[in-house]
Parts: structure tokens; sequence; C-alpha cells
């Protein structure tokens, strides 16, 4: 795989650090969690796919230590915390790259490193709200609304520093030397949204909220609910898609006003949802799949795998618990991701194991849990 070899240390976090994690991991990089002990009232990683545990406390002197001598022989160092939380541990970019010059040092916040919110809390909505992005999200006459925690979280978190990663990581390869990642899901959200400060400057999105073309002010490009319950989702932008989506509801084009008649958009949309609302999901399927009609099912998760197009792409896989996951994407042709089909590890189930490949001796490693620094966790043997 594209990065066999890579070894990643991840801080155990919330949401975008164990995405960013789990995507190197399913591209081959070698991840190991760093756990918190002990281990009450930690959140559980439910994205811990192909990692292993190192349960430490490195609020602990030796625990810090420890970490700081993992990092020696580290690739990358994923870090989630709030500005200034390593530097009080001794164990800030400064530092570790000291130690380690090639260490990539990336630091995965809301807010960034610096500036008034530096040492903020915040969730996905703050970032969102903060980026400029939420005020473009909602519908007419409604308040903005969030989609749930995608955009901040996993795009403008993890994926943005995921790819900050895999850049240090090439870039490393000319200069041999590591560099420190600031990620702000604030400034990464906003990245994401570049499209949209083009388009409002080029007048494409100066509208109010709800009524530009994209946020559901559009006939053309919203959700409608069929006589069964589900919905259909219709992005029919261009004219001759628009005009496969006429024919396609039944509609005589030369009785409806012009496609882009901002004025009459809401009562194409009433008609729209009208004609939707006349038969099933499967029925509307049958009448546009296979046309450019821009008009798709809204599947849910219990359907999406079954999808005849997704099958044959075998986009989702099940793991050997029989969970079902949407595959690793982009693919790459000859190094593709192949993520881990084995269950999720337990906090500290690979801790001696991973120490004793970092170079600790046995004597090491017992005097640390002798001292309650690390923590085991193995499987129990089913029956």
């Amino acid at each position: 795989m594209a990065l066999s070899g890579v070894r990643v240390l991840e801080l155990a976090g919330l949401a975008p650090a164990p995405f960013c994690g789990m995507v190197l991991a399913d591209c081959g990089a070698r991840v190991v969690r760093v756990d918190r002990t002990p281990r009450a009232g930690v959140a559980v990683d439910v994205q811990g796919r192909g990692k292993r545990s190192l349960a430490l406390d490195i609020k602990r002197p030796q625990g810090a230590a420890a970490l700081r001598r993992l990092c020696c022989q580290a690739d990358v160092l994923i870090e989630p915390f709030r500005h200034g939380v390593m530097e009080k541990l001794g164990l800030g970019p400064e530092v570790l790259l000291q130690d380690n010059p090639r260490l990539i040092y990336a630091r995965l916040t809301g807010f960034g490193q610096t500036g008034k919110y530096a040492t903020s809390a915040g969730h996905d909505i703050n970032f969102l709200a903060l980026s400029g992005v939420l005020s473009k999200l909602g519908r007419k006459h409604e308040n903005p609304y969030a989609p749930v925690n995608l955009l901040a979280d996993f795009a403008g978190g993890g994926i943005m520093c995921t790819v900050g990663i895999v850049t240090a990581l090439y870039e490393r390869t000319r200069s041999g030397k590591g560099q420190v990642i600031d990620a702000s899901m604030v400034e990464g959200v906003a990245y994401l949204s570049s499209f949209l400060w083009k388009s409002q400057n080029l007048g494409l999105w100066n509208r109010p909220r709800g009524e530009n073309l994209l946020d559901s002010g559009a006939p053309f490009y919203e959700t409608y609910k069929t006589s069964d319950g589900k919905f259909m989702a219709v992005g029919a932008i261009e004219a001759q898609f628009y005009k496969q989506l006429i024919t396609g509801l039944g509609l005589d084009s030369e009785k409806l006003p012009s496609q882009m008649s901002f004025s009459d958009w809401p009562e194409m949309k009433k008609k729209f949802a009208s004609v939707f609302a006349q038969k099933t999901q499967a029925e509307w399927c049958s009448i546009f799949d296979g046309t450019d009609a821009c008009v798709t099912p809204v599947l849910s998760f219990d359907d999406v795998a079954s999808h005849q197009h997704n099958k044959q792409r075998s986009s989702f896989f099940k793991n050997d618990q029989e969970e079902i996951s949407p595959r690793p994407a982009p693919r790459l042709s000859r190094t593709p991701a192949v993520p881990s089909l084995k269950r999720d590890p337990f906090i500290g189930e690979h801790t001696e194991e991973i120490l004793l490949e970092y170079g600790f001796t046995k004597e090491e490693i017992t005097k640390l849990h002798s001292d309650k620094v690390i923590e085991f966790s193995k499987p129990k043997a089913s029956l």
C-alpha cells in the first residue's frame, strides 16, 4: 500500500484525529493509537480500524518520557489537544523535533495554534460558524443549520490534516526534514468553501440564504418526498438535464416558466413536490435511471450497500463483525488502500507489543506497568 512503512502515533481524541489516523492506516501506515489511562470516562474511538492501541498516561513524567522516546522512531505524530497542552507536558514540537528532526508533528485543533480562540473549547458547529460557512447553510426563513459534524470535523479537520501529513511526508523525501502542521478546522472548512467565495464575487451566490442555486432555493436542486415516504434527489442544473427532468415528470415545458426565473421558483417547487408525491421511489428510479436528468434515490444506510451501482463497484464492505463500512476513497490503481477487516482494538491491547517494537526492554515495561503508567488489556478468549 502507498504508506507502507510509515509509523504514525495518534494521541487519542475525538472525531477528526481518529479519522485522520484511520485514513492513514487504510493506506498502509502502521498507526498506534496512544490511549489515555486511566480509561474511565474516555470516549470510544469508532474509527480505530487498522490501528493498534497503547495505553499510556502521558500526564505523568514517566509517561511523557515514554512518548518522547516513541517519537524518536516515529514518522508522524497526530496531536488533537488545545494549544499549550503538549508544551506543559514537555512534548511540544520544539522538543520532539530536536529529538527527531524528521518527525511530522501534526496539530489538529478547532481554532489553530494562535489567535484569540486558540485555547478555547469548541465543536464542529462553532468552527463552521467562525469560518463563515454556517451562514450559508439552511433554508429560507430558517436558522442556519450544521449538517451533523461532517464539514468542520471530518472535511475541514481530518481530511485537511491528512493532506498536510502526506504533503509533508513527500516534502521530507527531498529535504530530509520534518515540520509542524497547524491544522485548524476553522481554516480547513473555510478553504473548502473557496468556491462559495468566488461564486459570491461573481454574483452566483449573492441572494439571501435558501434562495440560491445550491442551497434549496432552486426547484431543480432539491429533495422531494415520494408516495412511499422515501425521497428523490434532484440536481438538474444544466438546461439539457433540466429538459430531461421535465420530460420524466410528465410536464409540458411550454406551460412552465423559464428555468432560471427566480420569482417562480417557490411555485415550481410546489409543482414538482406534488408530482413526485404521486409515485414510489422505485417507480421514479425506473423512470430516471439511465437518463441524464440528474435524479437519484436518497438511500438510507440500510439500503446503500445493496444498490446496484454500489454493489458493482464494491463501494461498501463488511468486516469480521459483519458491520458495513464505506470503502476507502479515492482508489489507486497500483497501491489501493486496503482496510483492515479486523475489529477495532481494545484500549491497551497492544501496549507491550508496541513498546517492545519501539525498543523498550521487558524490565522497563514491567516497571511502567507496576507504576501504573501503562495499562494492558487482553481480549477474553471466546469459549
